[in-house]
């Protein structure tokens, strides 16, 4: 897993439309989305090029190397997201 998506996601999208092969889901159009308190990196797909983190407005994306120790829980959080 190259990218974390944490809880402060407001789900603004701005990462969606960053991310250049859709690593981030779910998208707005996807069923299940209003449900979802946040969006989630797929790890098997994320390419490490760290276009989502800079147009974050609310600072949760972060490089899985420089997750902070609080927020740890969220590399399985994003992973579980993607085998339901």
């Amino acid at each position: 897993m190259a990218h974390v998506i944490v809880d402060t996601c407001t789900k603004d999208q701005l990462c969606v439309d960053a991310c250049p092969n859709g690593s981030i889901h779910p998208t707005s159009d996807e069923a299940g989305f209003e449900n979802e308190p946040q969006m989630y990196i797929n790890p098997e797909e994320c390419i490490d090029c760290g276009a989502c983190i800079s147009v974050c407005p609310t600072n949760s994306i972060y490089p899985v190397e420089e997750l902070p120790e609080d927020k740890a829980e969220f590399v399985a959080k994003n992973a579980a997201y993607f085998t339901k």
